[in-house]
């Protein structure tokens, strides 16, 4: 008998021990119904090799002892049941004899107890779709003053089945009120959701070794830190399809949460950054293949299975049906319809543009470059073609032809850019400071290097007033840029607080390490090896650089960010490295501040963005909804009403014609008001920069 075939043998033993044990365990339930799921061997050799990975290679030389097991233990709970709708106090109660075994379980031994753990979730989750089917038998009373708590993250896990019962017949309850809210009949709301939860349960039954495996070893990378990871031979292939761009989508990153598959990110050069849309934190609720073609609930759905729907031929349209983010859930829905197609690393390029402004009756000129991301043609580079693409040549060029068209300033917009290639950031630099250190990168063994200007005889190829306008989604790359400008007093760093990705990461294709079992290989893991520092010493790790001047933003700094995660790496610091700033900016800031806090007193579009920011976070910080249909009519013309009315006020404040439903507003006749603050405060830059080079009596004379 072979080694998996004892350990089966053992599994199901051990299966059967925690039945007995096993508190409030339904009567109903058949485990023949549930697919046996198992550890391999295999996967006990990715373990070993992956511990001493992270021994050896990892950032904090982490010990993969019972504290580290403890962690894994906490973040592999949450993966299953973030939001506690699953699992009883007793099941956890049950697993707390594991939480102190999973460093042992990783490192040597079998790994049993996991799937166990997994099977025992596996059937909880079984129950309560089995329940929730129940339950569209007959249609529910809307006229019933009940709430629903959508967010139980926070709760304590509950006791019983009834309990769970109770609570899953106010969830059906309030899927069904979304879509009666929708003016759908009760037999099209029974059909969907019927489909959504046999769905559910279809895909549950699915679930194979390798994918409980995947998501232990990923939960044990997550405690490590947020961006080491761990995936399976099937994701491993979907990432190198994605990194050689072979594909046809949509151009966005996804991810799951609880019931959603949610927008992670946008990728610059893709069909949805050219089209703007879609919005980090969107969820996506259903997918069509064409306009007129039917809509496909994937809510419930795995992460790959909506993908696969997602992707199609090239230059055919996608409809997505989307919940926008910071809505609550039962909000109206949106479709957005994106026409499949690669993402182009020439859509990726900076694009720059000249804004005319106006201070003391004078016209300026302001120059905006937009940068989406940190890009370099490998490629072309090694095939020896000089003329290879790069965010650094792109932006070299604009600045030219900006000032041919004689700027008076000058914006580089970095917000959303998520970063990318290293050696971009630090050219990108050079073009605004003289030769010297950018960065600096501490590795797993303490030792520090410097990166510097890589073009150090290249002239400063614009030295004029510099505004750099950042935002929540500002990272990596851009985050080393932005506080070199900063450190070198070079420019103004505008906007929010960016994301505090600094730490570097590595990737390992364990199948270099391990020799391939069969057809399967063992996946890939990423690993936290280094971490960034600015030349000051300060880690841009957790804190991201803060800008000199704070803008009004939308993205929640609460809910994203490298803060808000549980096992970032802190933020610390290094010794300063030799370097040779500008004149300090200090009073230049002040008198920018006080200025742009006067002008935006008076600004409709900066009032009506803080109104937004304000009625936004009030709805973000609800945790239940009323499942009377009429309230929740009412709620939703209300909080229609309330942003028709917040638009009304700021088109009659700009002596604009007002607007009679919120469908007549063109998505381009918005303003973008973070930019238009960004050329404002360089404006004033270049004002003070003006008046400061007159002679002393010219500045004295007053108009």
């Amino acid at each position: 008998m072979t080694k998996s075939g004892i350990r089966r043998i053992n599994g199901l033993a051990g299966l059967g021990i925690a039945l007995l044990a096993w508190p409030a365990l339904s009567n109903t339930t058949a485990i023949d119904q549930q697919s046996f799921l198992y550890p391999e061997e295999r996967h006990e050799t990715i373990g070993e090799i992956i511990t001493q990975f992270v021994q050896k290679s990892h950032y904090n030389h982490v010990a993969v002892d019972d504290e580290l097991s403890s962690r894994v233990f906490d973040v592999f709970i949450e993966s299953l049941d973030r939001n506690r709708m699953y699992l009883l106090a007793g099941d956890i109660e049950y697993f707390e004899s594991l939480r102190y075994d999973l460093d042992d379980v990783v490192k040597s031994k079998p790994m049993d107890p996991v799937f166990e753990m997994f099977q025992i979730y596996q059937t909880r989750v079984r129950e309560r779709l089995t329940f929730a089917l129940t339950q569209l038998e007959d249609e529910p009373d809307f006229s019933l003053d009940e709430t629903y708590q959508f967010d139980r993250s926070e709760e304590p896990w509950v006791e019983s089945s009834a309990e769970l019962d109770e609570i899953w017949r106010k969830r059906v309850k309030n899927d069904a009120l979304n879509l009666e809210l929708e003016e759908e009949p009760w037999e099209k709301t029974q059909e969907v959701l019927t489909k959504r939860y046999k769905g559910y349960l279809r895909r549950l039954n699915q679930v194979n070794n390798d994918d409980v495996f995947e998501r232990f070893m990923n939960s044990f990378a997550h405690a490590l830190d947020p961006h080491s990871s761990y995936m399976g031979p099937r994701n491993s292939e979907e990432y190198r399809i994605q990194m050689s761009l072979s594909y046809f989508g949509i151009g966005a990153s996804l991810q799951t949460e609880d019931d959603f598959v949610k927008i992670a990110g946008i990728i610059p050069g893709g069909p949805a950054a050219a089209d703007g849309s879609l919005k980090p934190e969107d969820r996506i609720t259903g997918v069509a293949q064409g306009v007129d073609s039917e809509v496909v609930d994937v809510i419930g759905w795995r992460l790959d299975d909506v993908v696969d729907l997602i992707r199609g031929p090239a230059d055919t349209v996608v409809r997505l049906e989307i919940i926008p983010a910071n809505s609550l859930p039962g909000s109206p829905k949106k479709f957005i319809d994106l026409t499949r197609g690669q993402v182009k690393l020439e859509e990726q390029a900076a694009k720059g543009e000249v804004i005319e402004t106006q201070r003391d009756g004078r016209d300026w000129s302001i120059g905006v470059i937009d940068v989406p991301s940190f890009y370099r043609d490998y490629r072309a580079l090694s095939n020896g073609d000089k003329d290879y693409t790069s965010t650094t040549k792109d932006v070299k060029r604009l600045i030219g032809e900006l000032e041919e068209e004689g700027i008076d300033g000058l914006v580089l917009d970095l917000r959303g850019n998520g970063g990318g290639h290293l050696t971009e950031a630090t050219a990108l630099s050079g073009l605004f400071i003289d030769n010297g250190p950018v960065v600096q990168l501490r590795n797993s063994s303490g030792r520090i290097s410097r990166l510097d200007d890589p073009d150090p005889v290249a002239r400063v190829a614009y030295n004029g007033p510099l505004v750099v306008l950042v935002d929540r989604y500002s990272a990596s790359a851009s985050e080393i840029f932005a506080a070199a400008i900063q450190d070198y007093n070079r420019g103004v760093i505008v906007g929010q607080q960016t994301f505090g990705k600094g730490t570097v990461q590595n990737l390992y294709s364990l199948d270099q390490y391990i020799r391939p079992d069969g057809d399967k290989g063992y996946g890939q893991l990423t690993l936290t090896i280094g971490k960034y520092y600015r030349v000051t010493g300060e880690s841009t790790q957790h804190r991201g650089v803060d800008p000199d001047i704070i803008l009004p933003s939308h993205i929640n700094a609460e809910i994203v960010g490298e803060s808000v995660r549980d096992s970032a790496l802190p933020w610390d610091t290094v010794q300063t490295t030799r370097f040779r700033s500008g004149e300090p900016l200090t009073s230049t800031i002040e008198s920018l501040t006080a200025t742009h806090a006067e002008r935006a007193e008076d600004d409709p579009n900066i009032r009506f963005q803080l109104d937004v920011i304000e009625a936004t976070r009030e709805m973000t910080s609800q945790k239940s909804l009323s499942l009377n249909k009429a309230v929740r009519t009412a709620e939703r013309e209300e909080e229609l009403q309330k942003r028709l009315d917040r638009e009304n006020e700021r088109r009659a404040a700009l002596e604009l014609e007002p607007i009679a439903s919120l469908d007549d507003l063109e998505e381009d006749e918005f303003p973008d008001i973070s930019l238009e603050q960004a050329t404002g405060i360089v404006t004033d830059l270049a004002t003070l920069r003006e008046i400061a080079s007159q002679p002393p009596q010219a500045a004295q004379v007053q108009p």
